[in-house]
């Protein structure tokens, strides 16, 4: 089942944080790329595409006629307009953006559902998760896999509870999703914090000095010559990480790190779409607004066809 699948990775990420990995260790937490393809609209708007759909979803609408595909891209309106004033700004285009690049996370959450719905009543509560992750191995006080599974499921159980919004320990698909993947939520991502903490804060005092640091990174053993990427480590933490100069990153500096400002490519391409589309450039968009520019948006037939004939002429 997939919770045992989960388990097992839980265990792995375990062995990874509490031993010491001989390869770099990247705790960063990046946003993905909106899409692989060149961003080049003069070219084509596969880019675009990728972006507002999904590279997945994005090839679905290539089979599709101009009609068809200007109809689904109607119903996506609908959905994207969430105070439905008939209007979509830029506020709710990023947002529509970046569930569409997280849609892998809802399938793999999807995929897990019902392992942990045991009564199928459409949410799932600490104790069904608890029984099924770790029930049977919570009857054997010294498993042979060496893992303090009690210390794990105490651990589970606090970012449980923190996902959990009302707090009736019954999570919904949205806070479960939450519970799985806290990196993608803000409200989730003082948890992500304090769990990288605890993982590399060696002597508990609450803070990650410099070889606690480089410790989580890098082994010595076997090895007496620092490579020339761990001496890097080393001046990025004494110049950047360690902010107040204090020899040591605490939650706030810890966070910088592991959880960066990117450049949030998800409200460029929103900016970048309303531009294009605002016909009567009042910053919104309504509904034939973005179905005229239905090309930029969505692919289909009539598109992918014509950027087959580009590559046949430029063969």
């Amino acid at each position: 089942m997939e919770c045992r699948q989960i388990l097992l990775c839980l265990a792995l990420y375990v062995v990874c944080t509490l031993s010491k990995p001989t390869e770099k260790k990247d705790r960063v937490h990046h946003d993905p790329q909106l899409s692989d393809k060149v961003h080049n609209d003069g070219e084509n708007f596969d880019y675009d595409h990728d972006a507002f759909l999904g590279a997945e979803d994005a090839k679905t609408f290539d089979q599709l006629t101009p009609e068809e595909s200007k109809e689904r891209l109607g119903m996506i309106v609908d959905k994207i307009d969430e105070d439905k004033d008939g209007y979509v700004t830029e506020d709710e285009l990023k947002a529509w953006i970046k569930k569409a690049q997280k849609m892998y996370i809802y399938d793999n959450v999807d995929r897990q559902w019902n392992d942990f719905d045991v009564n199928n009543d459409g949410s799932i509560s600490w104790d069904e998760y608890r029984n099924v992750t770790y029930g049977t191995y919570l009857d054997d006080p010294d498993p042979e896999d060496g893992f303090n599974y009690k210390q794990m499921m105490t651990r589970d159980e606090r970012r449980f509870k923190l996902a959990d919004k009302d707090g009736n320990l019954i999570a919904t698909k949205e806070e479960f999703t939450a519970f799985l993947h806290p990196e993608e939520y803000d409200y989730m991502k003082d948890i992500v914090v304090l769990e990288t903490m605890e993982d590399i804060d060696k002597n508990g005092d609450g803070f990650i000095d410099l070889e606690e640091y480089i410790g989580d990174m890098y082994s010595h053993e076997g090895d007496p010559q620092e490579p020339e990427w761990v001496k890097t480590e080393r001046e990025q933490f004494v110049e950047f990480r360690d902010k107040n100069k204090d020899g040591k990153m605490d939650k706030e500096e810890t966070k910088d790190w592991i959880l960066p400002s990117d450049y949030d490519h998800a409200e460029a391409e929103a900016k970048h779409l309303v531009y294009e589309s605002d016909q009567d450039k009042d910053g919104k968009l309504t509904k034939e607004e973005v179905v005229n520019k239905y090309d930029l948006f969505v692919g289909s037939q009539a598109t992918d066809f014509g950027e087959a004939l580009v590559r046949h002429d430029e063969f």
